[in-house]
C-alpha cells in the first residue's frame, strides 16, 4: 500500500474507532438508559429529529440500542481476544524456546481446536452452562489461543538461531527468560497487528453467536440480536436492520484499516521500498 493510501486508511480507521469508543462510553449515561425504556406508543417510528435511528417494536430508541450494543459487542470481543493473547502468546513463546515434545504438543493441540469452529464450541458450552456473554467470550477466546500461539511460535522459531539468543543460552539463562526477555520483544509488533485482525473477527463472531441466540442475552442489547429481531420487520421497518448492520460493518472496516496500515508500516520490505 502506498504511503498516501496508508495514511488515509489509518486516519479513517482511527476516526471510526474513536467514534465507537465515544459511543461505548456515552452508553453508560442515563440518557441512553432512558432511550431503552419501553414505550408502546412510540413503536416502529421512522428516523426523525426525535429519534435519529427510529424506534423498534417496543418503542425503544434504536440509536440508544446501537450505542449500548457497541459497549456489549466490543466488550465481548475485547475479552475474547485478551483471553487468546494471555494464553496463546506464552504457549507459543515457551514452545519455540523449549522445542521438542512441548512444541509438538502445542501443534497437535492447535489442530484439535481448529477442528471445532467457534460456533460449534459455543453450542456445546451453551448446552452445558447456558447461553450468555461468558459463553461467547470462552468460545471465541478458545479459538483465538492457537491463532496467537502459532503466530508467536512460527516467528520465535526463526529467532532461535540468532546470535543474541545463542548468547543467552551460553550465559545459562532459563527457557522462560529467553522466551520473555529475548523473543517476546522481537515479536511484539506482530502480536499487536494480529490482535487488531482478531478483534475484527471476534466482533463478527460475537454478532453471529448473538444472532442465533448463543451470545448476549436480553435485556442487554447486541448488534447480532438486533439483526435477528429485525428480520421479521425488514420490509416495514428497514432501519431496524440497517443501523446495527452498518455499525457492525464499519467496526470491522475500521479495525481492518488500522490493522492493514500497521502491518504495512511494520513490514521491512514496504519500508525499504518507500521514499
Amino acid at each position: 500500500m502506498p504511503p498516501a493510501r496508508l495514511t488515509v486508511g489509518l486516519k479513517i480507521g482511527t476516526v471510526l474507532l474513536s467514534v465507537y469508543a465515544a459511543l461505548a462510553l456515552s452508553s453508560l449515561s442515563s440518557v441512553y438508559d432512558a432511550g431503552l425504556t419501553i414505550e408502546v406508543g412510540s413503536r416502529l417510528l421512522a428516523p426523525s429529529a426525535a429519534h435519529w435511528f427510529g424506534t423498534d417494536a417496543l418503542g425503544r430508541d434504536v440509536l440508544a440500542l446501537v450505542a449500548v450494543g457497541t459497549r456489549t459487542s466490543l466488550g465481548v470481543a475485547l475479552a475474547a481476544v485478551a483471553a487468546g493473547l494471555l494464553c496463546g502468546v506464552p504457549l507459543g513463546l515457551l514452545a519455540a524456546a523449549r522445542g521438542g515434545l512441548a512444541d509438538d504438543a502445542l501443534a497437535r493441540a492447535g489442530d484439535l481446536v481448529f477442528a471445532f469452529p467457534s460456533l460449534l464450541l459455543a453450542v456445546l458450552l451453551a448446552a452445558a452452562a447456558g447461553p450468555g456473554a461468558m459463553t461467547a467470550v470462552i468460545a471465541i477466546g478458545v479459538f483465538n489461543v492457537p491463532v496467537f500461539a502459532r503466530l508467536v511460535r512460527g516467528n520465535a522459531l526463526s529467532l532461535m538461531q540468532r546470535d543474541f539468543v545463542m548468547a543467552a543460552r551460553v550465559a545459562g539463562r532459563s527457557t522462560a527468560a529467553i522466551a520473555f526477555d529475548h523473543l517476546l520483544p522481537n515479536v511484539a509488533t506482530l502480536i499487536v497487528v494480529q490482535a487488531t485482525i482478531q478483534l475484527s473477527l471476534a466482533i463478527v463472531a460475537e454478532a453471529g453467536l448473538s444472532y442465533v441466540g448463543l451470545g448476549v442475552q436480553p435485556p442487554d442489547p447486541s448488534w447480532g440480536r438486533m439483526l435477528n429481531e429485525a428480520q421479521t420487520l425488514a420490509s416495514s421497518a428497514p432501519w431496524l436492520a440497517l443501523f446495527p448492520g452498518l455499525a457492525l460493518a464499519l467496526a470491522v472496516l475500521a479495525l481492518n484499516l488500522v490493522g492493514s496500515a500497521m502491518a504495512t508500516h511494520l513490514d521491512p520490505r514496504s519500508r525499504a521500498g518507500s521514499p
